[in-house]
């Protein structure tokens, strides 16, 4: 069984919903419920996975050891179908995740009212151009990964929940609107949401 390290409703939860589309076990474990993460993550971040004696850290790193050690049809094993999951998933994890995170940073970083609301603007318009991207090439397909969902959608999926803490507009076209709730419906995100309700509740 694996263990994961998480914050409610971070990253991890990628993470989580992966490892239940692999059809492996996990055991979640709340961050916020430990005097001594920065001794399993100097860094203090999560995701953060356990598989026995090997310890592994930052997200896209995790997905990918994941999907090479369970073959899935979220990672195909050769050619120009495995080169387009890995760049979507880096997109997600390098581009979107970061996006994202500058609305974490002003909120907790910026106190001036006027200086905040501005960079919440350029914030945002940075995340929608993102989106616009997206949109574009679900164009021609229901995900990111074609016809079933990739780690990359899954990943987005997470990500588009952040913006409602926020005072943003974050702007999602059709096919994005579609593939986002498709993800966000499948067992495996609803069984990783209702993990981390249930220690929330404990």
């Amino acid at each position: 069984m694996y263990t994961l390290y998480y914050l409610p409703d971070a990253c991890s939860l990628a993470t989580q919903v992966v490892l239940h589309e692999l059809g492996q076990a996990v055991d979640i474990v709340n961050v916020q419920h430990l005097n001594n993460f920065p001794a399993i993550n100097p860094v203090a971040t999560v995701p953060v996975l356990i598989d026995g004696e090997r310890t592994l850290r930052e997200g896209a790193a995790i997905l990918l050891y994941l999907l090479n050690k369970h073959p899935s049809h979220m990672l195909a094993t050769s050619g120009a179908d495995r080169e387009q999951a890995i760049e979507s998933l880096l997109f997600a994890n390098a581009t979107m995740h970061p996006a994202y995170g500058r609305l974490f940073f002003i909120a907790q970083y910026i106190s001036d009212e006027s200086a905040r609301q501005e960079a919440f603007s350029a914030a945002s318009d940075a995340i929608n151009k993102l989106w616009q991207v997206v949109e574009q090439q679900l164009a021609a397909q229901a995900f990111l990964g074609g016809e079933r969902p990739s780690a990359a959608d899954i990943m987005l999926a997470v990500y588009c929940r952040w913006g409602a803490s926020f005072p943003v507009t974050i702007e999602q076209g059709s096919n994005t609107t579609r593939m986002l709730a498709a993800v966000q419906a499948m067992p495996s995100f609803q069984r990783a949401l209702a993990a981390e309700q249930a220690q929330a509740a404990a």
